[in-house]
């Protein structure tokens, strides 16, 4: 299958909001916020999320749409305030129908890392994926993150640990 991956546009916040509700829903421990509160969230802040997220320099969402026009994927970047002369990707999601190598990750993946590397200055690229999801490290591993020996607590549990992986390759 063909898949269109590209940067979203400002008005698809209501295709935003449903396709972090999916991920929410079917792989919580994948981000660090809840689906109850993320659901909760108004209308306004899904639009503005979307208008930052389509325009920004620095941060930006990109989207993979299949040959129906449905969002089955999603990947964003932005630099983290408290993390100088660093970016971090985040939100990565594919729908499970989709996963695989035939399937967008991989491009989405490399869609956020060209927009950091074009669109920041910044030395350093990283990511966070939950302690216990074997898979998504295997797959960043596969696009050339290593482990960075850091670890943070996940938001949500704090007894479980987000590792760090960084892109050695990214300047």
């Amino acid at each position: 299958m063909h898949y269109d991956v590209r940067r979203m546009a400002a008005g698809e916040w209501r295709e935003l909001r449903g396709i972090t509700l999916e991920a929410l829903r079917d792989s919580p421990k994948a981000f660090s916020s809840s689906y109850p509160d993320t659901a909760a969230r108004p209308e306004d802040h899904w639009r503005q999320r979307a208008a930052r997220q389509a325009t920004a320099r620095e941060s930006a969402t990109y989207t993979a749409v299949d040959g129906d026009g449905t969002w089955v994927g999603l990947a964003g970047v932005e630099p983290l305030a408290d993390v100088p002369d660093h970016v971090h990707i985040h939100s990565v999601y594919v729908a499970p129908a989709h996963r695989g190598a035939a399937g967008p990750a991989a491009d989405l993946v490399h869609a956020v890392i060209r927009h950091a590397r074009e669109h920041t200055a910044v030395g350093a690229l990283t990511l966070g994926v939950h302690e216990a999801n074997e898979r998504a490290q295997a797959f960043y591993r596969r696009l050339g993150f290593e482990p960075t020996g850091k670890a943070v607590p996940y938001v949500l549990s704090p007894a479980e640990r987000i590792l760090v992986l960084g892109y050695p390759g990214f300047r």
